[in-house]
C-alpha cells in the first residue's frame, strides 16, 4: 500500500511540473499590467490567459499524468484512457446532468457538483484509468471484434467502468465534498494556527509521498480553498490568500541551506569537501527553484529527528509569516523564480518580508540543525561510517574525472549496486529520486550504490527501492535503461 502511493505522488509530479511554466507566464502578464489583468495590456493579457490554460485545467492534467504514471508501461493509449475516464465522470456529473438524472430543477442540485471538475476527481480518473489499461492492454477479443482488442479497448472499458464510479460518486461525492470543506475550513477558521499545522504535516508525509493528498485540500479546489489559484487569478483577499504557499519561502530559500551549513560545519574534516560540493549544489536549487528534496533526502532517512524538526520549523515559518499577513505565491515550489514573479501580483502583501523573515530561518536552522546534530551524534552527511563514505569520495572523483561519462558511470555503478539485470524488474524516476523494484533485497550493494555519488537510499518494501541522485535524476536513469536487457 505504502508503494502503491509513493507511485501516485511519483506520477502526478509529471502534470505538476508543468506549473512553473504556466507561473512564468502569468507571472511575467502580471508583471506587465498587475493591476488590470490583462485588460489593459494585449501583451499582458496573451500571456496571463496562456498560463491560466494550464491552471484552469489542472484537473484534468491530473488524470491523464496519473494514468501514464501509473500504467505499466506508460503508453499513450493510457493517458487517452485517463483523458476519457475525467470526461465521461464530468460530463455525466455536471449540475445540468445531475438535474436530469434525478429529475430536479437545477438550483436544487447540490453546491457539490458545481466543483466536481476537480482535483480530486482528476486523481480518481487517473488511477481507474492506470488500472483499465493495466488490465485491458493485452487482451485478446475474438476475431469478430479483433479491432478492438489491446490497447484499443483500454480506453472502452475505462469508459464502462467510469459508468459505475459516476453512479457510486452522484451519491457519495456530496458527502465527501462536505467532508473536506469541513476540514478545510476547520483550519481556515484557525487562521495562522491552521497554516501552521499545515506547514508542519506538509513536511512529515513528503517521505510517503501523501503530502500531495494534503497538498490538493488547501492549494487547489477540492474543498473551496483554492489557494494558488486564487493568489494568482487574484480572487481572494489581500494578506490572506497566499498564506498556505507565503511561509514555504523562508523554509526553502533560506532555512534548508542554513541547514545545510550545519551539516557542512559538522562533518568530518576529511569529509568536508564531498560534503560541501553536495550541500552547495543541494541548497543552489532550493534557494532558485525551490526544490527541496536533495537536500532533505540527504538527512531525512539518515536523521529522521533532524527532519522531525524541519518539519516543526516549516509550520512555525507559516505561522507566521500567516500572522503578519505577509503573502507571496508560486506555481510550482517557493524558490526565487516564484517569489520575484508575484512580487507585483495583486495579492501578494508586503513579500519583501518574507526575505527578512529567510534570512532569520537562515540563523535558526544554522544554529538548531547544528546543536541537535552534535548533541546527538546523528548521522548526517560527512558523519557516517568511514569505510562508506571514503568510498563515496572516491567514486565521486572518478565521476567527476569525464563529464561526458558522467551520467553513464554513476548510472552503471548504481545497476550493479542493485544486483544487474537479473535482480532488476522496473526502473523508473521522479523529481530527484531513481524509483526501482528489484527481485531480491538481499542482492542490493548499498555501499556499491553510494559509492556513484548518490545522495541516500530508501527501502520502501521487500522489492522496492528508492536511490536519491539529485535534479539529473532523469540522465542517471536514461541511462540505467539502456543497460536493461
Amino acid at each position: 500500500m505504502k508503494s502503491y502511493f509513493q507511485r501516485i505522488g511519483r506520477s502526478l509530479m509529471l502534470p505538476v511540473a508543468v506549473l512553473p511554466v504556466a507561473a512564468i507566464l502569468m507571472g511575467i502578464g502580471y508583471w506587465i499590467d498587475p493591476s488590470g489583468w490583462g485588460g489593459e495590456n494585449v501583451y499582458a493579457a496573451f500571456l496571463i490567459k496562456a498560463g491560466s490554460a494550464v491552471i484552469d485545467n489542472l484537473p484534468v492534467l491530473f488524470a491523464v499524468g496519473l494514468s501514464l504514471g501509473m500504467s505499466k508501461d506508460k503508453d499513450g493509449a493510457a493517458a487517452l484512457s485517463g483523458l476519457v475516464a475525467f470526461l465521461v465522470v464530468t460530463t455525466l456529473l455536471s449540475t445540468e446532468s445531475v438535474s436530469m438524472l434525478q429529475g430536479i430543477d437545477i438550483e436544487a442540485v447540490s453546491p457539490a457538483f458545481d466543483k466536481i471538475n476537480n482535483a480530486f476527481v482528476g486523481i480518481i480518473s487517473g488511477l481507474v484509468a492506470a488500472s483499465m489499461y493495466n488490465r485491458f492492454s493485452h487482451v485478446k477479443l475474438p476475431q469478430a471484434l479483433a479491432f478492438f482488442s489491446g490497447k484499443r479497448l483500454a480506453p472502452i472499458m475505462t469508459s464502462m467502468a467510469m459508468l459505475v464510479v459516476s453512479l457510486i460518486l452522484l451519491f457519495v461525492w456530496p458527502v465527501v465534498f462536505s467532508a473536506l470543506v469541513t476540514f478545510g475550513t476547520s483550519i481556515s477558521k484557525l487562521g495562522a494556527i491552521g497554516a501552521g499545522l499545515y506547514g508542519f504535516f506538509n513536511r512529515l508525509l513528503i517521505p510517503t509521498g501523501l503530502h500531495h493528498a494534503l497538498n490538493s485540500v488547501f492549494w487547489f479546489d477540492v474543498a473551496g480553498i483554492d489557494d494558488i489559484g486564487n493568489f494568482w487569478a487574484g480572487t481572494g483577499t489581500k494578506g490572506i490568500t497566499g498564506m498556505y504557499q507565503a511561509g514555504f519561502f523562508p523554509i526553502m530559500m533560506f532555512g534548508l541551506p542554513g541547514g545545510a551549513l550545519a551539516m557542512y560545519h559538522t562533518a568530518k574534516d576529511n569529509k568536508r569537501k564531498v560534503v560541501a560540493s553536495l550541500m552547495i549544489a543541494a541548497s543552489f536549487a532550493a534557494f532558485f527553484t525551490g526544490v527541496t528534496e536533495p537536500l532533505e533526502f540527504s538527512f531525512m532517512f539518515a536523521a529522521p529527528l533532524l527532519y522531525l524538526v524541519h518539519a516543526i520549523l516549516t509550520g512555525i515559518s507559516l505561522f507566521i509569516a500567516a500572522t503578519f499577513h505577509w503573502t507571496a505565491g508560486f506555481g510550482f515550489s517557493a524558490g526565487l523564480v516564484d517569489l520575484v514573479l508575484s512580487f507585483r501580483l495583486p495579492l501578494a502583501n508586503q513579500p519583501y518580508m518574507l526575505i527578512l523573515q529567510g534570512l532569520v530561518f537562515f540563523a535558526i536552522y544554522y544554529f538548531v540543525f547544528r546543536f541537535v546534530i552534535v548533541k546527538f551524534n546523528l548521522a548526517t552527511p560527512g558523519r557516517g561510517d568511514d569505510e562508506d563514505e571514503e568510498i563515496v569520495e572516491d567514486d565521486d572523483a572518478a565521476v567527476s574525472s569525464s563529464k561526458n561519462d558522467k551520467f553513464k558511470r554513476q548510472a552503471e555503478t548504481i545497476y550493479a549496486g542493485l544486483g544487474g539485470d537479473e535482480n532488476i524488474t522496473s526502473i523508473d524516476n521522479c523529481t530527484t529520486r531513481l524509483r526501482l523494484e528489484v527481485k531480491d533485497m538481499s542482492k542490493v550493494d548499498e555501499k556499491k550504490i553510494k559509492s556513484s555519488g548518490a545522495i541516500g537510499i530508501n527501502k520502501v518494501s521487500d522489492h522496492n527501492i528508492q536511490v536519491i541522485v539529485g535534479t539529473e535524476v532523469q540522465f542517471v536513469a536514461d541511462e540505467m535503461t539502456k543497460l536493461k536487457k
